[in-house]
């Protein structure tokens, strides 16, 4: 579903399916161990340090190993890592954000400080239950931090780069082609990348119709009898190009802005001394 797609800078679409509800659990157990042997490491290093505590701070100490081991330690780790746990690492799994981005420490930290509940309290049921009716597979850390889980071992499916059918390259060149909406490109997009799986009349099909689709946003239309499959990857190789060229020229306009901001007006002198002579 076009829903569960992370598109990138380019205007690829990478197809990084929700991880399951039994990758999650397994992932979880493995994380939930490595802090249980953290929290049992801290004890047994600390015992005899206890031994001198009043009751007050035995109190301390273990609240601050409970917060140590349930929230700082895992907020900590996934953003350190990028979402990316002990647990997430063995089973492949990667939390991102809504948008296919990152998660940063206000994620991680929502995610941790749920997870007390409904991880830890009830054992993961609560958890198990949200990530089950959940499209997505999202716990009820993710609902509020506006993360998801997905798989990043062989879930990402990798499209041939678009080339400028030479025949078009002069049209494409001079034509004005405006930004196509997001959801005609990416089929596009995921069209051509899929030519080579599809029947000949499925193939003509789709191709017709969304070209159909493009063409309104161009002019002036392409040369007739143009095949629709180089009709759009003209339009989508035109579009890439130009967008890179723009980002080009404002990076360039920057570094020239940066640089002028740098030098000294014109006849001040620079008031450092000169060194020792």
């Amino acid at each position: 579903m076009q829903e569960d797609l992370i598109i990138t800078g380019e205007a690829v679409a990478l197809e990084i399916r929700p991880a399951s509800v039994g990758v999650r659990i397994l992932g979880a157990l493995i994380d939930a161990a490595v802090y249980a042997l953290g929290a049992f490491l801290l004890i047994i290093g600390g015992a005899r340090l206890l031994e001198t505590f009043n009751a007050a701070q035995i109190g301390v100490v273990q609240v601050s190993t409970f917060a140590v081991v349930q929230v700082i330690a895992p907020t900590a780790v996934e953003t350190l890592t990028r979402g990316r746990s002990l647990g997430k690492l063995a089973t492949g799994l990667r939390v991102v954000r809504d948008d296919g981005g990152p998660v940063r420490l206000r994620h991680a930290l929502v995610r941790a400080l749920t997870g007390i509940g409904e991880l830890w309290l009830t054992v993961g049921s609560l958890a198990i239950v949200s990530a089950a009716v959940n499209r997505r597979g999202k716990r009820l850390g993710d609902l509020l931090a506006g993360t998801y889980a997905v798989r990043v071992r062989g879930g990402e499916r990798r499209e041939r780069p678009l080339v400028m059918p030479p025949e078009l390259a002069g049209w494409a060149g001079a034509a004005d082609i405006r930004a196509l909406p997001d959801g005609l490109g990416l089929a596009a997009r995921r069209f051509l990348g899929r030519t080579g799986s599809m029947t000949p009349q499925a193939r003509t099909e789709m191709g017709t119709r969304l070209a159909a689709q493009v063409e309104p946003f161009v002019a002036p239309p392409p040369p007739w009898g143009t095949d629709p499959e180089r009709f759009l990857a003209a339009v989508l190789v035109s579009r890439r190009d130009r967008e890179y060229a723009v980002g080009l020229r404002a990076r360039e306009r920057e570094e020239t802005e940066a640089a002028r901001i740098a030098r000294l007006p014109y006849g001040v002198h620079d008031s450092q001394p000169a060194g020792p002579r």
